[in-house]
């Protein structure tokens, strides 16, 4: 684990910043941590920096982790990796959309197309056209959830237009500055294999952070990337062909009458997937 008081630990932050900042990163075996190079690229996102393998044996423990062989990778500010086209993807029930179109408006400064999937009648998706969109293609398409939310994610992605989507509900909130790095970090997967792409997600109940974070969530993904089960849904990828983007986490706005009503609708979509155990720790505050 890594922290930001080196007086926490001996595996702190503070060792990672400096040593990537060098451009090179070979594993000390002096610092109290070793590093293989698949974990490496994920805690250099902390930082926003991208970890390129210079050697074949390391491109090989990229992509086949974890190995016995210690990182030795060039270390680079993501900024010069360019960005990809990124399409945002956002799930709202009907009465939600004027809300959705409004606060996400702002995500025109990074993403190339809108999608809401609304939770409705099923019809064909309609073009919104408004100025404060700018270049942003903006579309709106109702679907039926029928108590099947990775069906929903997938028709979600079957309307974008772009090779990788990041997807959001309505009660999640993204910040507009990461959104670039986002798409910087999506050309990287594209170079080193990834299809797959996993957040932080702050849960705040009543505005309190919930002991649930990090909740990795992975919700930007290549087209090709499908999701499974119907309630708690995640994507259908090997894991080694994924990584964690640290510096970007998605907000998640919940109440505490909510989080209770939504763990039992839940199991009773889906017998044993309600994560019961789960809505007790969203409930917990996060003690750091």
């Amino acid at each position: 684990m890594l922290v930001d008081d080196p007086s926490a630990g001996t595996i702190d932050l503070h060792h990672l910043k400096t040593r990537t900042a060098q451009g090179h990163y070979v594993s000390d075996t002096d610092a109290g941590y070793g590093l293989d190079i698949y974990t490496l690229r994920t805690a250099a996102t902390r930082l926003g920096r991208a970890v390129i393998p210079l050697k074949p044996d390391q491109e090989h423990a990229l992509r086949n982790p974890h190995g016995n062989l210690a990182a030795d990778a060039s270390i680079i500010d993501v900024a010069q990796i360019a960005p990809t086209s990124l399409s945002l993807g956002i799930l709202c029930r009907a009465e939600d959309v004027a809300d959705v179109l409004d606060r996400n408006a702002e995500h025109s400064a990074w993403a190339r197309e809108m999608v809401v999937l609304a939770d409705a009648p099923a019809a064909p998706a309609s073009i919104i056209s408004d100025s404060k969109f700018g270049k942003m293609v903006v579309r709106l398409v109702s679907r039926p959830l029928a108590g099947d939310f990775a069906a929903q994610r997938n028709a979600l992605r079957a309307e974008a237009s772009c090779a990788w989507q990041i997807q959001l509900d309505a009660d999640e909130a993204f910040p507009v500055s990461q959104g670039e790095n986002l798409a910087r970090f999506a050309s990287l997967a594209d170079r080193q294999g990834v299809v797959s792409i996993g957040l932080p997600r702050r849960n705040l109940v009543d505005g309190v952070l919930s002991t649930l974070y990090p909740d990795t969530q992975y919700r930007l993904n290549r087209r090709e990337v499908r999701f499974a089960g119907s309630v708690h849904e995640r994507p259908v990828r090997p894991w080694q062909k994924s990584f964690i983007a640290l510096n970007a986490a998605i907000d998640h706005h919940l109440t505490r009458s909510h989080v209770l009503a939504r763990s039992k609708h839940y199991e009773a979509l889906a017998p044993g997937e309600g994560r019961l155990d789960e809505m007790r720790t969203l409930l917990e505050p996060y003690r750091a």
